[in-house]
């Protein structure tokens, strides 16, 4: 029997809605571009373009809701982003028991792939 890999774990750990939510999630983010690739990094899935990070999936420790933590958050605009007290990285929150924003999603994770290119 295989095991499974850190990343298949985080995933399988999570309650519903959550696992459903951050499932869809993952896979709109590896679809943004092929060379996108997932990884571990502080005990939460990490997604990666051109060797960098650009986002992070974690739930709040508060409502236990997820949220897509973006690494160039500061570089991006856009009213659904909120800084709280970073100065580098924004969040995106996600209501789990509501339909997932796609288009919104993938408008913001288009931008933050642009500014990976450019940097």
């Amino acid at each position: 029997m295989r095991s499974l890999s850190e990343q298949e774990r985080f995933y399988l750990n999570q309650v519903e809605p959550n696992r459903s939510c951050f499932l869809a999630i993952r896979d709109i983010i590896l679809k943004q571009h092929e060379t996108i690739h997932e990884t571990r990094k502080y005990g939460m899935p990490c997604f990666c373009f051109i060797g960098k990070a650009i986002c992070y999936l974690w739930t709040d420790k508060k409502t236990n809701a997820p949220y897509i933590l973006l690494v160039d958050g500061n570089r991006l605009e856009h009213p659904s982003l909120e800084s709280g007290n970073r100065t580098k990285m924004k969040v995106l929150r996600i209501e789990p028991k509501k339909d997932l924003p796609i288009k919104e999603l993938k408008r913001i994770l288009s931008k933050a792939l642009k500014l990976r290119e450019i940097t």
